[in-house]
């Protein structure tokens, strides 16, 4: 039976970073009876261990829940839940494109921050209805009509739009729920046109194959039906659809304005891209569902297996991982130091630091990662340009005319006792100011145009520090722009680690030589020869440390006697010592490719 569209209501909850987007869910899920409270437990809906290690949402997780409200009429909520850091700002833009509407949600005590801008900015781009939520007002530092005066300016919406709850205690949850009636639209999809699905995300399952989420647009799908990706061009016979409680629930089809899943069959991670719409082969489609941006990495690493054997494992693992991270790129590559590997694109720090962890524990690899870097646009002297990834790649200085680096806006929020603090930590990352705003009382907005490489290195971890965790920092693309530029090399006994090289800017490639060849000395293993480290710009040497060797007392057996025997052990030593460097091998551990992220700038 044809889901009523007229009492269908798709949603997403959109908030900043610990805002309390999952504890809101949980509610929600409460209060419908969705699940049971013998069953119920704080997260619900952030499934994976890292989420509830980190507290924070990494996937957007789908959930129907049927709702009985005032008017006596039963709804179907579709809710997805959706991540709040900037890095995942991808699997935002993939939600809010299966919705009709969004929960903003503001935390009463903290008010309006960095990324509910953004992803208000996000929401209105897909012409959603917003429904402004105030959270936290049981907090004795909640302050809800000052922040409920800031939403107003914010989106012009009126006071009595605004909801106020308490996702901790339930508080205001109820008058919520007859919000979200009110408020957002049903879904205006037409069941008897061609089938039209959008995919927002996907996940691989051994035995049904690629399994697509989808929100179903027009027409409708069944079990046995032949689909075409639009994009991609593949067909699939669909071997179950369903939508999803916390279980997925096997269902005869999906209609026009459900969200649900489609089980593909294939057998291909990359048979189902993100974004991709489906219709069906017998009565296709003529054009794709719009309202869909494909990622663009901002963050290159490299990834090496440990053991060379887990290279095809490692390969296998980012393409199941791939399958629901639509946002990861990888291609392979080489390195005299590591062997062979991936390079991975990100979209920011915390992404590289979540993917590896899952590569690491889901799919049990052990693995180095290199230091993280962005793409560098070098011109050449023929007139020739380009991208360059990774620093080893870096052509001969006499051959280039200018390297561009990726500069952003960056938008912080700080309390204005910390503005001093923020200005200095942004301008030693050649940070250049373009506006400054007072949002309220107490807060200051700024805007930075500052280079990528500096700020997705630690520069988060400083703003937080220096503004005791008050500031907070969203940022996109603004353009490429000529810098000084030069390349790092670090070299063990002369022999260069093209892992360990490092694009810098001229003005502080002496004291990154420095600093990082100091921690170099301390993280290298001790031999029985002396190791220089030495740090290079083209054929110049700016910064060296040795690792001194580790000696045996060769004189020990000579008590008395004359001086010459003591000398001639000596001179033996030396001899073999000199022969040992020239064809020992210098062992690299893993946490000397992570030093250079441990440089104090």
């Amino acid at each position: 039976m044809a889901l009523d569209q007229a009492h269908t209501r798709n949603f997403c909850i959109i908030a900043h970073i610990d805002h309390g987007k999952s504890t809101l869910a949980d509610r929600l899920l409460e209060h419908t009876a969705t699940i049971h409270a013998r069953d119920m437990r704080a997260q619900l809906l952030d499934s994976m261990d890292l989420e509830k290690e980190r507290g924070i949402t990494i996937k957007s997780h789908p959930i129907r829940m049927d709702y009985k409200a005032a008017d006596g009429q039963t709804y179907v909520f579709h809710l997805i839940d959706t991540p709040g850091h900037v890095d995942f700002h991808h699997e935002v833009s993939r939600s809010l494109s299966a919705c009709e509407g969004t929960l903003l949600v503001v935390d009463a005590a903290q008010g309006v921050q960095a990324q509910t801008i953004n992803n208000l900015y996000l929401a209105l781009e897909h012409d959603l209805e917003i429904v402004p939520v105030i959270n936290k007002i049981d907090l004795d530092a909640a302050r809800p009509d000052e922040v409920a005066m800031d939403i107003v300016d914010l989106i012009g919406c009126e006071l009595d739009d605004i909801a106020r709850v308490s996702a901790k205690t339930g508080e205001g949850v109820p008058e919520l729920m007859e919000h979200i009636v009110r408020q957002i639209p049903a879904p205006k999809g037409d069941g008897a046109a061609p089938l039209k699905a959008v995919v927002f995300d996907s996940q691989f399952d051994a035995y049904r194959g690629t399994i697509a989420y989808v929100r179903v647009v027009d027409g409708e799908v069944r079990k046995g039906d032949i689909i075409k990706m639009m994009g991609g061009g593949q067909e699939h016979e669909v071997g179950e659809t369903g939508f999803f409680r916390m279980q997925q629930v096997a269902t005869p089809q999906l209609s026009a304005g459900e969200v649900g899943y489609i089980a593909t069959g294939a057998k291909n991670v990359s048979a189902v891209q993100m974004g991709d719409t489906i219709t069906t082969k017998a009565n296709p489609a003529t054009d794709p569902v719009l309202g869909y941006v494909a990622a663009k990495p901002m963050v290159f690493s490299g990834f090496y297996p440990i053991s060379t054997e887990d290279y095809e494992e490692l390969k296998d693992s980012l393409d199941k991982l791939k399958l629901n991270d639509a946002a990861l790129t990888y291609v392979p590559e080489t390195s005299a130091a590591l062997g062979f590997g991936y390079r991975v694109g990100f979209l920011g720090l915390l992404h590289m630091e979540i993917v590896q962890e899952r590569l690491e524990r889901e799919y049990g690899l052990s693995l180095i990662a290199t230091l993280p870097n962005v793409v560098y646009e070098t011109k050449l002297t023929d007139g020739e340009t380009m991208l360059v990834e990774n620093p080893s790649q870096l052509p001969d200085p006499g051959t280039i005319e200018s390297i561009g680096e990726p500069f952003v806006k960056a938008s912080i929020i700080t309390p204005r006792e910390y503005v001093g603090s923020v200005m200095s930590v942004t301008l030693d990352r050649r940070g250049e100011q373009s506006s400054m705003e007072y949002m309220d009382g107490d807060r200051v907005q700024i805007e930075y145009l500052m280079p990528l490489s500096e700020l997705v290195v630690d520069y988060f971890d400083k703003l937080k520090s220096v503004t005791r965790g008050y500031a907070s920092l969203d940022y996109e693309y603004a353009e490429y722009r000529v810098s000084d530029l030069v390349r790092l090399d670090i070299l063990l006994n002369g022999e260069p680690v093209d892992a360990l090289s490092v694009i810098v800017h001229r003005s502080k490639a002496y004291e990154w030589g420095r600093d990082l060849a100091d921690k170099l000395k301390e993280l290298i293993p001790r031999q029985l020869f002396d190791i220089a480290v030495q740090a290079a710009l083209g054929g110049r040497i700016i910064a060296r440390s040795t690792v001194k060797a580790l000696r045996k007392n060769v004189t020990a057996k000579c008590y008395g006697g004359d001086i010459t025997r003591k000398r001639k052990l000596l001179e033996k030593q030396k001899d073999g010592k000199r022969r040992m460097k020239q064809v020992g091998s210098v062992e690299i551990p893993q946490e000397a490719f992570l030093a250079v992220l441990k440089v104090e700038r």
